[in-house]
């Protein structure tokens, strides 16, 4: 079932469906219940490239670009990443803070127009877990404990994403706020998969 019509929903899923070339995620929409509705994108990003960019699609066949989201910098990472629509023209940026990050993962979250929202993981634990399973040489085997991130601006929650238990990554992606762009919060819980800790 391929993309159609806008986006009306707050609620996402976004499950990895990893290859040997590439990751690719299924964007769907999530009804009240839980159970996963209309598909809403589909994304791709290209394993050993120079830099990281991630493409979402409108439909199956990968022909039609919904949006992109592209790494700033080759030098730096820690500039961010930029969201753009089919034709380029920026929707917004996200960047993971780099020493907040060491313990507990932060990242903030940007649209013109609207003040930064900052996204931190909910669980100082399981952060910091987290960080010790990246030690150990396992690298073969996802961890799978779920975790969670909320996102506020100036006090007010923006959305939350929170990763499902399982050996698949999964992320119900929640959005709060009514004027963030839905492309970039689903872009922003991609990277919360593929980005962090790069």
């Amino acid at each position: 079932m391929d993309a159609a019509g806008p986006w009306t929903g707050r609620r996402f899923t976004v499950t990895q469906r990893a290859t040997l070339k590439t990751d690719r995620y299924l964007v769907t929409e999530t009804a009240p219940d839980g159970s996963e509705g209309r598909v809403l994108a589909y994304a791709e990003l290209k394993r050993f490239s120079l830099r990281e960019e991630l493409t979402f699609f409108a439909d199956a066949s990968r022909s039609q670009v919904a949006f992109t989201v592209r790494e700033r910098s080759l030098l730096d990472p820690g500039e961010g990443f930029d969201v753009a629509d089919a034709d380029g023209k920026p929707v917004g940026a996200f960047r993971e803070r780099f020493f907040t990050s060491l313990v507990r993962s932060t990242w903030v979250l940007e649209q013109p127009g609207a003040p930064d929202a900052v996204g931190r993981e909910r669980n100082r634990f399981v952060a910091v877990l987290r960080r010790a399973w990246d030690w150990l040489p396992l690298d073969l085997v996802p961890f799978a404990w779920p975790y969670h991130f909320d996102f506020e601006s100036e006090g007010k929650p923006v959305m939350t994403v929170d990763k499902k238990i399982g050996l698949r990554d999964r992320y119900l992606v929640e959005v709060t706020a009514p004027d963030l762009d839905l492309r970039l919060a689903v872009a922003q819980a991609v990277a919360l998969d593929t980005f962090q800790g790069r």
